[in-house]
Protein backbone atom coordinates (compact mmCIF):
# COMPACT_ATOMS: atom_id res chain seq x y z
CA UNK A 1 0.00 0.00 0.00
CA UNK A 2 1.51 3.21 -1.33
CA UNK A 3 1.05 6.39 1.28
CA UNK A 4 1.28 9.73 -0.18
CA UNK A 5 1.28 13.56 1.41
CA UNK A 6 -1.03 15.97 0.54
CA UNK A 7 -0.51 19.28 -1.40
CA UNK A 8 -1.49 22.58 -3.11
CA UNK A 9 0.77 24.60 -5.02
CA UNK A 10 0.32 27.39 -6.97
CA UNK A 11 1.80 26.41 -10.82
CA UNK A 12 4.31 28.44 -12.74
CA UNK A 13 2.04 30.50 -15.20
CA UNK A 14 4.17 28.50 -18.14
CA UNK A 15 3.04 25.09 -16.92
CA UNK A 16 4.12 22.10 -18.25
CA UNK A 17 6.71 23.97 -20.26
CA UNK A 18 8.02 25.24 -17.15
CA UNK A 19 7.81 23.33 -13.77
CA UNK A 20 9.67 25.74 -12.10
CA UNK A 21 7.73 27.73 -8.71
CA UNK A 22 5.59 30.35 -9.00
CA UNK A 23 7.65 33.53 -7.82
CA UNK A 24 6.61 36.76 -6.27
CA UNK A 25 7.82 38.30 -9.49
CA UNK A 26 4.17 36.13 -11.03
CA UNK A 27 2.53 37.61 -8.46
CA UNK A 28 3.65 41.07 -9.04
CA UNK A 29 3.09 40.58 -12.57
CA UNK A 30 -0.60 39.48 -12.15
CA UNK A 31 -1.24 42.37 -9.93
CA UNK A 32 0.41 44.55 -12.75
CA UNK A 33 -2.22 43.23 -15.51
CA UNK A 34 -4.71 43.72 -12.70
CA UNK A 35 -4.13 48.18 -12.68
CA UNK A 36 -3.83 48.02 -16.27
CA UNK A 37 -7.04 46.52 -16.85
CA UNK A 38 -8.70 48.80 -13.96
CA UNK A 39 -7.27 51.96 -15.31
CA UNK A 40 -9.12 51.31 -18.32
CA UNK A 41 -12.54 52.57 -16.69
CA UNK A 42 -10.63 56.34 -15.48
CA UNK A 43 -8.54 56.80 -18.83
CA UNK A 44 -5.65 56.58 -16.89
CA UNK A 45 -3.56 54.00 -18.51
CA UNK A 46 -0.81 56.22 -18.97
CA UNK A 47 -0.34 57.08 -15.63
CA UNK A 48 0.58 53.15 -15.20
CA UNK A 49 4.28 52.62 -13.75
CA UNK A 50 6.62 49.69 -13.05
CA UNK A 51 6.33 50.43 -9.40
CA UNK A 52 2.65 52.10 -9.25
CA UNK A 53 1.13 48.69 -8.98
CA UNK A 54 0.95 48.30 -5.13
CA UNK A 55 -0.11 51.99 -4.46
CA UNK A 56 -2.80 51.39 -7.09
CA UNK A 57 -4.36 48.25 -5.95
CA UNK A 58 -4.40 49.68 -2.17
CA UNK A 59 -6.00 52.45 -2.89
CA UNK A 60 -8.59 50.83 -5.41
CA UNK A 61 -8.74 47.13 -4.68
CA UNK A 62 -8.36 46.73 -0.78
CA UNK A 63 -9.27 50.65 0.54
CA UNK A 64 -12.30 51.59 -2.06
CA UNK A 65 -13.25 48.10 -2.28
CA UNK A 66 -13.45 47.34 -6.06
CA UNK A 67 -12.65 43.43 -5.86
CA UNK A 68 -14.05 43.34 -9.43
CA UNK A 69 -10.67 44.69 -11.38
CA UNK A 70 -9.03 41.46 -9.91
CA UNK A 71 -11.34 39.30 -11.38
CA UNK A 72 -9.18 39.89 -14.53
CA UNK A 73 -6.20 37.40 -13.70
CA UNK A 74 -6.36 33.20 -13.40
CA UNK A 75 -4.02 31.49 -11.86
CA UNK A 76 -4.17 27.82 -11.39
CA UNK A 77 -3.59 25.57 -8.57
CA UNK A 78 -2.40 21.67 -8.65
CA UNK A 79 -3.85 19.85 -5.71
CA UNK A 80 -3.14 16.12 -4.42
CA UNK A 81 -5.60 15.24 -2.11
CA UNK A 82 -8.12 12.47 -1.26
CA UNK A 83 -11.66 11.64 -3.41
CA UNK A 84 -13.57 13.02 -0.43
CA UNK A 85 -11.88 16.24 0.07
CA UNK A 86 -11.87 16.55 -4.18
CA UNK A 87 -15.64 16.58 -3.60
CA UNK A 88 -15.65 19.67 -1.30
CA UNK A 89 -12.76 21.32 -3.80
CA UNK A 90 -15.65 20.56 -6.81
CA UNK A 91 -18.35 22.47 -4.48
CA UNK A 92 -16.66 25.65 -5.28
CA UNK A 93 -18.67 26.02 -8.96
CA UNK A 94 -16.63 29.36 -10.37
CA UNK A 95 -13.69 27.00 -10.47
CA UNK A 96 -12.44 24.89 -13.80
CA UNK A 97 -11.27 21.42 -12.80
CA UNK A 98 -9.43 18.92 -14.43
CA UNK A 99 -9.42 15.77 -12.49
CA UNK A 100 -7.68 12.17 -12.17
CA UNK A 101 -10.39 9.58 -13.87
CA UNK A 102 -10.90 6.58 -12.37
CA UNK A 103 -13.31 5.66 -15.36
CA UNK A 104 -9.73 5.84 -17.36
CA UNK A 105 -7.07 5.13 -15.14
CA UNK A 106 -5.95 1.46 -14.34
CA UNK A 107 -4.30 1.47 -11.13
CA UNK A 108 -2.69 -1.83 -12.18
CA UNK A 109 -1.22 -1.40 -15.42
CA UNK A 110 -1.24 2.27 -15.82
CA UNK A 111 0.23 4.01 -12.29
CA UNK A 112 -0.20 1.95 -8.60
CA UNK A 113 -3.22 3.07 -6.66
CA UNK A 114 -2.06 5.93 -3.78
CA UNK A 115 -3.97 6.97 -0.27
CA UNK A 116 -4.14 9.61 1.81
CA UNK A 117 -4.24 8.80 5.62
CA UNK A 118 -6.31 11.31 7.40
CA UNK A 119 -4.84 13.08 10.75
CA UNK A 120 -5.84 11.86 13.99
CA UNK A 121 -5.06 8.27 13.58
CA UNK A 122 -2.98 6.79 15.66
CA UNK A 123 -0.80 3.45 16.36
CA UNK A 124 -1.73 3.81 20.02
CA UNK A 125 -4.50 0.94 21.16
CA UNK A 126 -6.83 2.78 23.10
CA UNK A 127 -9.93 1.09 25.30
CA UNK A 128 -13.16 1.11 24.10
CA UNK A 129 -16.35 2.66 25.10
CA UNK A 130 -17.21 -0.64 27.65
CA UNK A 131 -13.32 -0.16 29.09
CA UNK A 132 -11.86 -3.23 27.28
CA UNK A 133 -8.85 -3.01 25.40
CA UNK A 134 -8.90 -2.67 21.63
CA UNK A 135 -6.88 -5.18 19.77
CA UNK A 136 -5.61 -3.17 17.10
CA UNK A 137 -5.33 0.72 16.72
CA UNK A 138 -6.93 3.21 14.65
CA UNK A 139 -4.00 3.60 11.99
CA UNK A 140 -4.26 -0.81 11.70
CA UNK A 141 -7.32 -0.57 11.29
CA UNK A 142 -7.26 1.82 8.54
CA UNK A 143 -4.22 0.48 6.58
CA UNK A 144 -6.59 -3.32 7.46
CA UNK A 145 -9.34 -1.48 5.14
CA UNK A 146 -7.46 0.15 2.44
CA UNK A 147 -5.71 -2.71 1.77
CA UNK A 148 -8.83 -5.13 1.41
CA UNK A 149 -10.63 -2.01 -1.39
CA UNK A 150 -6.92 -2.30 -2.73
CA UNK A 151 -6.78 -6.03 -3.10
CA UNK A 152 -10.41 -6.56 -4.42
CA UNK A 153 -10.27 -3.75 -6.69
CA UNK A 154 -7.01 -6.09 -8.55
CA UNK A 155 -8.93 -9.08 -8.11
CA UNK A 156 -11.93 -7.34 -10.03
CA UNK A 157 -9.68 -6.02 -12.71
CA UNK A 158 -7.82 -9.90 -12.89
CA UNK A 159 -11.50 -11.55 -13.41
CA UNK A 160 -11.71 -8.87 -16.62
CA UNK A 161 -14.10 -5.66 -15.31
CA UNK A 162 -12.26 -2.75 -17.07
CA UNK A 163 -11.19 -0.19 -14.44
CA UNK A 164 -14.87 2.10 -14.67
CA UNK A 165 -16.69 -0.83 -13.20
CA UNK A 166 -13.86 -2.27 -10.71
CA UNK A 167 -13.07 1.41 -8.91
CA UNK A 168 -16.95 1.23 -7.38
CA UNK A 169 -14.63 -0.66 -4.48
CA UNK A 170 -11.87 2.33 -4.22
CA UNK A 171 -12.23 4.54 -0.74
CA UNK A 172 -12.75 7.76 -0.41
CA UNK A 173 -9.11 7.72 0.47
CA UNK A 174 -7.61 6.97 -2.91
CA UNK A 175 -5.44 10.13 -4.12
CA UNK A 176 -6.49 12.30 -6.29
CA UNK A 177 -4.92 14.94 -8.63
CA UNK A 178 -6.82 17.94 -9.51
CA UNK A 179 -6.20 21.16 -11.28
CA UNK A 180 -8.15 24.25 -10.10
CA UNK A 181 -7.88 27.09 -11.98
CA UNK A 182 -9.46 30.50 -11.27
CA UNK A 183 -9.38 34.51 -11.06
CA UNK A 184 -7.56 35.91 -7.90
CA UNK A 185 -10.87 36.96 -6.87
CA UNK A 186 -12.38 33.42 -6.45
CA UNK A 187 -9.29 32.05 -4.89
CA UNK A 188 -10.13 35.14 -2.13
CA UNK A 189 -12.95 33.57 -1.19
CA UNK A 190 -11.73 29.96 -1.56
CA UNK A 191 -9.30 30.90 1.00
CA UNK A 192 -10.99 32.82 3.05
CA UNK A 193 -14.05 30.06 3.60
CA UNK A 194 -11.78 26.99 3.53
CA UNK A 195 -9.33 28.21 6.03
CA UNK A 196 -11.73 28.72 8.99
CA UNK A 197 -11.53 26.38 12.44
CA UNK A 198 -14.81 25.16 10.90
CA UNK A 199 -13.03 23.92 7.86
CA UNK A 200 -12.36 19.80 7.68
CA UNK A 201 -9.09 18.86 9.19
CA UNK A 202 -7.91 17.32 5.72
CA UNK A 203 -8.86 20.63 3.94
CA UNK A 204 -7.00 22.33 6.38
CA UNK A 205 -3.54 20.36 5.69
CA UNK A 206 -3.53 22.01 2.26
CA UNK A 207 -5.47 25.36 2.62
CA UNK A 208 -3.28 26.97 5.23
CA UNK A 209 -0.21 26.29 3.64
CA UNK A 210 -1.74 27.50 0.53
CA UNK A 211 -2.86 30.35 1.92
CA UNK A 212 0.58 31.63 2.85
CA UNK A 213 1.88 30.57 -0.54
CA UNK A 214 -0.58 33.08 -1.91
CA UNK A 215 0.09 36.03 0.51
CA UNK A 216 3.91 35.26 -0.02
CA UNK A 217 4.18 35.72 -3.81
CA UNK A 218 0.39 37.65 -4.46
CA UNK A 219 0.94 40.77 -2.48
CA UNK A 220 -1.56 42.86 -0.40
CA UNK A 221 -4.66 40.67 -1.73
CA UNK A 222 -4.56 37.99 0.85
CA UNK A 223 -2.64 39.62 3.65
CA UNK A 224 -5.81 40.25 5.86
CA UNK A 225 -6.83 36.29 5.51
CA UNK A 226 -6.56 35.29 9.07
CA UNK A 227 -5.58 31.21 8.88
CA UNK A 228 -8.22 29.37 11.96
CA UNK A 229 -10.53 32.36 12.19
CA UNK A 230 -14.23 31.69 13.00
CA UNK A 231 -16.16 31.27 9.56
CA UNK A 232 -18.91 33.99 10.83
CA UNK A 233 -15.76 36.58 10.62
CA UNK A 234 -14.22 34.86 7.32
CA UNK A 235 -17.53 35.53 5.69
CA UNK A 236 -17.48 39.42 6.50
CA UNK A 237 -13.63 39.41 4.39
CA UNK A 238 -15.79 37.76 1.39
CA UNK A 239 -16.08 40.48 -0.50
Amino acid sequence: MNVVEPYAKLLHPNFPLNNGPFSIGHGIAMLKKVEACARVSHGSEDAQTEESWERFVRAVVVEHGDWSVVEHVFTSVDFLVDRGISHELVRHRLFSFTQSSTRFINYVKKMPASFIEPPDISDDCERASNGEQVELSTRQLWRHAIQTCESVYRGLLANGLPPQIARSVLPNALSTRIIVTGNLRNWRHFLIMRTTRETHPQVREITLPLLEEFKTKVPILFADIEPMAKQSEGIKRAR
